[in-house]
């Protein structure tokens, strides 16, 4: 079911007006919170907090990340029919018609999967739409797992992958699980989450050169966020000169339920204490320094790409400005 983006009458005047997709993804505890925040500010930017929709609609979200002993669900009938599961529909509803607020914009949920899948995507559309943004941004960040699913029924989806070093990302987890004690965001331990931030890895490495997807590293944002911030904005086809809002306004998580996010939902990046350092002996890190998979190569593989498409898009600037340029006799 690909097709581009859907078209509905503007609000200003007669012509019709597309919406953005976008997506941000990654290991949880790598940024994205912050990367959401941050585009919140930005005046044409929708966005809301954490829908996990297609890890809801599709799920095996234990088998996608290749936890130890996880298998997928068996495809019964229903499922071969694309119809979808029985019990995941009980929290799909719900969420659906929670979306548009006082003013339900779903009243039937299709038992299709995939016909489901398109019915959030145009429903994102219309609430962009109704807040007067020609984007929007959907952040959860194991929809790393379900790109395949989300580009079925968006191709012209965007996708913003957030990479933080693995060693900072297991010890902000278990920063988290020390003082919130919650056992389904953060628990697992330390060999589940490892090889969950190196599926992760993997999977950011088949997106490389991919026109619809761009890398941020958590550490660039922070030490030089005005040319983050530029690059993301040109990836989104935003204004970037724009006056951004002092603080994010817009509610992007439930503090109550998630008070770990309450230092990244403001979106103004800020340098962070090394926890690592804190938490971690130096058995533990020479033990992790030999099964996380390579940050600096990836990072060095983005770098290398980034600066090859700039000299190519330099490179065509010339030829083509001249050839407009007039020729002396």
């Amino acid at each position: 079911m690909r097709r581009p983006g859907l078209s509905l009458p503007a609000q200003v005047g007669g012509d019709p007006q597309t919406v953005q997709r976008t997506f941000i993804v990654g290991c949880p505890r790598s940024g994205t919170t912050l990367v959401q925040a941050m585009l919140a500010r930005h005046p044409d930017v929708y966005t809301l907090p954490e829908t996990a929709f297609f890890e809801l609609l599709y799920a095996d979200l234990q088998w996608r990340w290749g936890d130890h002993r996880a298998q997928p669900r068996r495809r019964r009938w229903r499922q071969r029919l694309g119809l979808m599961r029985k019990e995941v529909r009980p929290s799909i509803v719900p969420l659906l018609r929670s979306l548009g607020g006082n003013r339900p914009q779903v009243r039937r949920v299709p038992f299709h999967s995939n016909v489901c899948a398109v019915r959030f995507i145009d429903l994102l559309d219309a609430l962009a739409l109704q807040a007067g943004c020609s984007l929007w941004v959907e952040k959860t960040p194991n929809h790393l797992l379900y790109m395949p699913e989300i580009e079925a029924c968006a191709s012209d989806a965007r996708f913003i992958h957030v990479i933080r070093p693995g060693a900072d990302v297991l010890a902000s987890l278990m920063d988290a699980y020390l003082r919130f004690e919650d056992d389904d965001a953060f628990g697992g331990g330390a060999v589940h989450w490892v090889r969950r931030w190196n599926r992760a890895m993997q999977i950011h490495e088949t997106c490389l050169g991919r026109a619809n997807h761009t890398f941020v590293f958590l550490e660039d944002l922070v030490h030089e966020p005005d040319s983050e911030w530029a690059r993301i904005c040109q990836f989104l086809g935003l204004p970037h000169d724009l006056r951004l809002a002092d603080t994010c306004s817009q509610a992007i998580a439930d503090l109550e339920h998630e008070p770990w996010k309450r230092g990244a939902v403001s979106g103004l990046p800020r340098p962070s204490k090394n926890k690592a350092d804190d938490l971690f002996t130096a058995k533990f890190k020479l033990w992790l320094d030999d099964h996380l998979e390579s940050y600096d190569n990836l990072r060095m593989k983005c770098l290398l790409f980034r600066n090859r498409t700039a000299r190519t898009d330099h490179g065509q600037a010339l030829r083509k400005h001249s050839a407009s340029s007039p020729r002396l006799a």
